[in-house]
This record gives C-alpha cells, sequence and structure tokens, in this order.
C-alpha cells in the first residue's frame, strides 16, 4: 500500500489540513511550515496540534512530508541570506516536534556561483546545528531538476550532503519524479534501473518519501515545471509504474500538481484505482 495526499494550506491550522485531507480521500498530506515566500512562521497552537495527532491514528494516516519554504536557501552566497536560512531551518525542527515523528523535507538550495563541492558541506553544517538527537523528525533532502545552480540535481550530490550529517539515523531523501525526469533520470523507460542507482549511490532504505507529478518537459530538460497527473511527459503508465512499484510501498505520496481540490480529489481516486 501506499499513502496519498497532496499540499495543504497551512493557514487554517492542523486540524483543519486534517480534516481537509480526509474530505480528498487523503491519508496524508504536505504543508509548509510558514509562508513558502517569506519568513515569518505562524504561532503553532498545541491543543489543535493534539487534535491532528488524535485523528491521524484513528484514521490511520501514514507520516506527514512538512515543506520548508522555498527561500530558505542555507549555501547561499550572501551571509546574511545564508545565516537567515540556518535559523529557519533551526526554528522549523523546533516547531515540527509539536507534531512527533513525521518528516521535514527541504531543497538543498543553491550555490549561486560558488560550485556544488563548496554548498554541500554548507548544507550538511546546517543540517548538523539545527537537528538535535532529541528531535523525533526525520529531514529529507529533496530530489532537483538541476534548473540554475540547485544542488542536488544527482543523487552524487545528495549522498555527498548525506555523508557529512552526523545524526544519520535522521536524515533521509524524498524522491520527486518530475525533478529526476526533468534532472535526467528516464523512469518512464527504466525505472527499474534508476532505482537501482538510487540504492547504490544512496540507498533505498533513505528513501522516505514521494512526491508524485507529471512534467511538461523533456526528460534532461532542468526545468522544474510540473503537470497535473498523466497530462504531461511522464504519462499515466509511468506513473501507475511508479506508484505500484514493490519497492515503494509504504511511504508518503505527495502530490504536487497545478490542480485545485476536486482535482486533487480526482487524482487521488485515480491513484487508488491503480492499487486495487
Amino acid at each position: 500500500m501506499i499513502y496519498i495526499g497532496n499540499h495543504l494550506p497551512s493557514s487554517k491550522g492542523f486540524y483543519a489540513m486534517g480534516k481537509m485531507a480526509l474530505k480528498l480521500n487523503a491519508d496524508t498530506f504536505a504543508f509548509f511550515t510558514r509562508n513558502p515566500r517569506g519568513g515569518a512562521a505562524k504561532a503553532i497552537d498545541p491543543e489543535d496540534a493534539e487534535k491532528l495527532l488524535k485523528l491521524m491514528e484513528e484514521h490511520h494516516f501514514g507520516k506527514l512530508v512538512a515543506h520548508a519554504p522555498y527561500t530558505m536557501n542555507v549555501c547561499a552566497a550572501k551571509e546574511d541570506i545564508k545565516e537567515f536560512s540556518r535559523n529557519m531551518l533551526c526554528d522549523d525542527l523546533e516547531r515540527m516536534e509539536y507534531l512527533p515523528g513525521n518528516y521535514y523535507n527541504f531543497h538543498p538550495g543553491s550555490h549561486v556561483g560558488q560550485g556544488a563541492e563548496a554548498a554541500i558541506p554548507m548544507i550538511a553544517d546546517a543540517i548538523n546545528l539545527a537537528l538535535r538527537p532529541e528531535h523525533s523528525t526525520t529531514v529529507l533532502l529533496e530530489t532537483m531538476a538541476g534548473k540554475g545552480s540547485e544542488v542536488g540535481r544527482s543523487f552524487e550530490e545528495l549522498r555527498g550532503i548525506l555523508d557529512l550529517v552526523r545524526l544519520q539515523e535522521k536524515v533521509g531523501v524524498c524522491l520527486d519524479t518530475c525533478h529526476v525526469w526533468d534532472g535526467g533520470y528516464d523512469i518512464v523507460n527504466h525505472l527499474d534501473e534508476v532505482l537501482d542507482e538510487f540504492d547504490r549511490i544512496v540507498g533505498l532504505d533513505r528513501l522516505k518519501a514521494i512526491h508524485l507529478n507529471d512534467s511538461m518537459n523533456v526528460c534532461g530538460a532542468h526545468k522544474d515545471r510540473h503537470q497535473k497527473i498523466g497530462q504531461g511527459e511522464i504519462g499515466t503508465e509511468a506513473m501507475e509504474r511508479i506508484v505500484r512499484h514493490p519497492l515503494l510501498q509504504g511511504k508518503p505520496f505527495i502530490l504536487e500538481t497545478p490542480n485545485d481540490d476536486e482535482g486533487y480529489a480526482q487524482e487521488i481516486a485515480v491513484i487508488r484505482s491503480w492499487m486495487k
């Protein structure tokens, strides 16, 4: 089995997101820890968090996949941006403890001309600063499409970051299907080989979550433009093979397709039909 959900607006609170997920027939969801384009975070209501945790237990939810804001860049060339991002990461991991045992996913960052070799230790240093032994959250690095100076465009770059993290048991990877396809990994014609390569370089035990998105681009375009399931270059048949693949069962699958609530409900229904 898989757990399937989508990104939900966090402005109404944790419990409201859980109720919305149920309305869409989802049993997991993603949410931004703060405004995806901003910095300040909304205060957390502990009672609201407890209500969500109870709802998740009652309805057998899978793990949630929180997402850092897009503005966070812990390997920025400008020191003030880098410091701001490191502080954001530290704060987010503290806030995640209101929902213990879930996932916190972030884009590794953009090196902005410094080179991936310089950026990789910066990213690991930021994780080492923020992540403590008492934290129950697992931090996930997201696979990236490779546009601009993005770090994480290859499995080797992700492994380079992971190798430098001290708390090895608390870090993993979120594989974004659009990103890896745009990054040059042919998951349409060679899914098994891509997963074998991931296992050889990173380790499938590190693969904790999937962002399930079709792509507007051809393989290797390095552009990162998500499309609705079955309406892009990856296509319905390949999407179904990904969802049904035995090595990916039991993981949360998060939709980040360009949709409204009705569209997400339809996609979730289609994906559930594939598992029957």
